[in-house]
């Protein structure tokens, strides 16, 4: 089985203001001292949410308290890491004075990690930056929580069929799902424990008891992160759920690092 991990590697007991546009380019005013001197940097307006490490961990560090240039990139791959981390950050603290490029790393989005799956990008800054993914499938596409509304990746979700079902794995993770909901027609899914986060959700999970949505998708309640946190089996062959903890898994072949989603092979 391979498991995707969905959701945050720490508790962040202090709240944070929204920015008042995400994904904008960082402020090259504001950019911090620990940046190693170049194009990209990150400013002070990190709320250090790890998906720029995930994406990009040879450009990307960790002081502890915000994320920082640590190496510029020079190198087409870790140019292309870079862009999509730029795009994918959910608070705009990404900044380079090379814009080309750009709008190309945002149309990869969604970007395919595994058979059928696939990381969202454009992660929300009302979940902290939580990674979410796609499921296609000839039943009809899952959105796995919820990346922030953005019309372009709204058209890149509609080019593959668009959304039926948005599975919420717990409260912190719904981010934009209602207006996901309201795009597509689609149907969101949580548990009665997180229904407050999203209280006009069409279906919900009652119990402990692992459900049966759809053909290939087993709902599986697994609380302890928040009461009525569940993860999705999908063909018996991958588990999307959140996490508490960090580590490094590897998705076929793209790195992603820490907090939201590896895809770990039965080997590992």
């Amino acid at each position: 089985m391979r498991i995707i991990r969905v959701g945050r590697s720490k508790l962040f007991p202090k709240p944070v203001a929204l920015c008042p546009n995400p994904g904008s380019m960082a402020d090259a005013n504001r950019r911090l001292s620990e940046n190693v001197p170049g194009e990209w940097y990150v400013d002070s307006t990190c709320i250090n949410c790890d998906t720029c490490r995930q994406l990009a961990p040879e450009t990307f560090g960790d002081t502890g308290e915000f994320s920082f240039v640590t190496s510029q990139p020079e190198e087409f791959p870790q140019i292309l890491a870079a862009r999509r981390a730029l795009v994918a950050c959910p608070t705009g603290s990404i900044g380079t004075s090379d814009k080309t490029g750009l709008s190309a790393a945002a149309d990869e989005f969604p970007l395919a990690i595994a058979d059928g799956v696939s990381y969202c990008g454009f992660n929300s800054q009302k979940s902290y930056g939580g990674n979410s993914y796609l499921v296609e499938h000839p039943a009809g596409n899952w959105l796995i929580d919820s990346p922030r509304f953005v019309e372009r990746l709204a058209r890149r979700f509609e080019a593959k069929g668009g959304i039926r079902y948005i599975f919420l794995t717990h409260r912190d993770d719904v981010a934009d799902a209602a207006l996901w909901a309201r795009r597509f027609g689609a149907e969101r899914i949580i548990h009665r424990l997180e229904l407050s986060s999203q209280p006009e959700s069409e279906r919900i999970i009652d119990g402990f008891e692992p459900v049966q949505l759809a053909e290939d998708f087993l709902a599986i309640p697994t609380p302890g992160h928040t009461r009525g946190h569940t993860a999705l089996l999908y063909r018996n062959l991958f588990l999307l759920r959140a996490i508490t903890c960090g580590g490094v898994e590897y998705a076929g072949g793209f790195p992603l690092r820490g907090r939201s989603a590896g895809i770990r092979g039965p080997n590992r």
